[in-house]
């Protein structure tokens, strides 16, 4: 497996903490832009204005980040992803000092008490890490009194809610954040539609990601408006670049592409997979953090920039300590 896709994290290159505990605006994370053969070049997120052109697109997610962990004594209930007859994907993890590890436990049928005498039941496992299961309330009333952020081992202490919302938030439903946009601030986009650069929301609710385990990813909700596709469309008809800020902006994305590369209002469920071998039909640049070793994240940044741009653009961030994870450093890949 080439370095694009396998390589070492150093410890020591987890952002622990938002960069506002860092003493830094969310826009002042470094930003690393590829732009194929060439050599990666350095930048603060503060730069994006000046790195796109008038008439570019940026295309974000407008999903709210939900405060999807409930804390028991023992274990913790990640709530994951609404299922469309009202029940909900769950992972169980075991509280340790820092966070929290995998729970391999759990029976079919079994209930969970939960803090406000709520009741879990575990229903069936959808896949080898999560369950389906069925509160016996309303789950998004519920996690706004009884939940706390997702927090995983690198991140030391919990930090409120705010945190993990963007500047785009206004459509509650995911269980992690959709970090790609955590580094805009109104002043950035503010500079952004100044130069020209338009900016137009899909939604798309993410599930639980699981630092222990490399797994494609599951089906999820997702909305492309009408008004985003006309944007998308005539961008790429007048030869303007269409960047996604996250990957789950490129799934909503693809999902709702053509065989002609033309993008229709789209909402539901999805399970697209973007990867080298089906290639990308709208995406021409892509606004991301810094993905783990080995995850399917790495696919869809191989079938943008290109498995030797993203080996190389991956060797300079290493070499360079850039941050990974939610609080961390940023990464503009450019096809053109």
């Amino acid at each position: 497996m080439s370095l694009a896709l396998d390589f070492a994290l150093p410890p020591g290159l987890s952002a622990g903490e938002p960069p506002e505990a860092r003493g830094m605006s969310r826009d002042a994370v470094r930003l690393m832009v590829s732009r194929g053969d060439l050599e990666p070049s350095h930048h603060r997120f503060s730069d994006l204005p000046g790195l796109l052109e008038p008439g570019d697109l940026i295309v974000v997610n407008n999903s709210a980040t939900l405060p999807a962990a409930v804390r028991l004594d023992r274990l913790s209930v990640h709530f994951s992803t609404a299922r469309e007859d009202g029940t909900w994907l769950v992972e169980l993890r075991r509280r340790t000092a820092t966070a929290s590890e995998p729970y391999g436990g759990g029976e079919p049928g079994e209930w969970l008490p939960l803090p406000g005498r709520a009741t879990l039941r575990l229903i069936e496992r959808e896949t080898p890490r999560l369950w389906r299961a069925s509160l016996d309330r309303d789950v998004e009333a519920y996690l706004r009194v009884h939940g706390v952020p997702i927090r995983y081992s690198y991140v030391s202490r919990d930090w409120p809610i705010e945190s993990y919302q963007t500047v785009f938030a206004t459509v509650p439903g995911s269980a992690e954040m959709p970090s790609a946009a955590r580094p805009f601030t109104t002043e950035l986009v503010t500079a952004l539609v100044s130069r020209g650069v338009g900016i137009a929301p899909i939604t798309l609710h993410t599930g639980v990601a699981s630092p222990e385990k490399d797994e494609p990813p599951y089906a999820e909700r997702y909305e492309v408006p009408a008004t985003t596709a006309r944007l998308v469309n005539l961008a790429l008809e007048s030869g303007n670049r269409v960047v996604a800020a996250g990957t789950t902006a490129v799934r909503a994305l693809e999902t709702a592409a053509g065989e002609d590369g033309r993008v229709a209002p789209a909402a539901g469920w999805t399970r697209h997979v973007v990867t080298p071998e089906n290639g990308v039909r709208v995406v021409t640049g892509l606004i991301t953090g810094l993905h783990e070793p080995r995850s399917s994240h790495l696919l869809m940044l191989t079938a943008i920039a290109g498995e030797k741009a993203l080996g190389r653009a991956y060797e300079e961030a290493l070499r360079n300590g850039y941050l990974w994870h939610e609080f961390g450093d940023t990464h503009l890949i450019l096809k053109k």
